[in-house]
């Protein structure tokens, strides 16, 4: 399997020093964040291929990262904890983790887990192609065309052309858009959200007065026509 950037968000030094030595004996490259708040910026920041976290944390509950990172990423999540009871698993995993893992742990048995994790992903990332109508979006190759023509975006405005076209039919947030886009540093900016918008609409040939594609609620967000 191919290198992936892999961020673990553990307080627990020698753990987390532990894990960096077994990860990049595998090839991956390693991020570190020690508390929730650091961890949330770096996935933000970094958009890694996956994480390992753990729940006890200084600052906030591993819980809370989870739920922050699920408000603009999709990014698989290994949560590794000393909670052993049913309920903290079930919290974890209803909060969007995809596996969990106790302490004390096996390294090989970690390692498969996440390898498991990572192919999942890659699979999703291959067959990712969307068809709504007309317009066809291609994840992995990031193209998008409308009738056949290429539509010629930028990075981002496939990106945001994406987020609504997996949410199509309904509405899509402005601040979801701006978390998952641009990251919470930016969840404020709604003019720039609006400038990409708009950019967005002119190469689908739609039109804000009359659209075809993008509908807007003023205030809250937009919604993606389904075909």
């Amino acid at each position: 399997m191919s290198a992936a950037r892999i961020l673990i968000v553990e307080d627990e030094t020698p753990i987390r020093r532990f894990l960096r030595v077994a990860l990049e004996a595998e090839g991956h490259l390693v991020s570190e964040a020690a508390t929730a708040h650091e961890g949330v910026a770096l996935a933000a920041k970094e958009a890694p291929a996956a994480i390992i976290l753990d729940l006890g944390l200084p600052d906030a509950d591993g819980i809370t990262v989870l739920k922050r990172v699920r408000e603009w990423s999709a990014v698989p999540v290994l949560v590794l904890s000393v909670r052993s009871d049913e309920a903290g698993k079930i919290a974890a995993l209803d909060a969007g983790a995809q596996d969990y893992v106790t302490k004390p742990f096996s390294t090989g048995e970690l390692l498969a887990r996440l390898r498991g994790l990572l192919r999942d992903r890659a699979a999703e990332a291959a067959t990712a192609v969307l068809t709504l109508g007309p317009l066809s979006i291609d994840a992995a190759d990031h193209r998008a065309s409308l009738a056949g023509e290429d539509l010629h975006l930028t990075r981002k405005e496939f990106d945001l052309l994406w987020l609504l076209a997996t949410h199509a039919g309904r509405l899509v947030t402005q601040d979801m858009i701006l978390r998952a886009i641009w990251g919470p540093a930016h969840a404020g900016d709604s003019q720039y959200l609006r400038v990409y918008i708009r950019q967005l609409r002119a190469k689908l040939g739609d039109d804000a007065a009359d659209p075809r594609w993008i509908f807007t609620e003023p205030g809250v967000g937009y919604r993606l026509a389904e075909g």
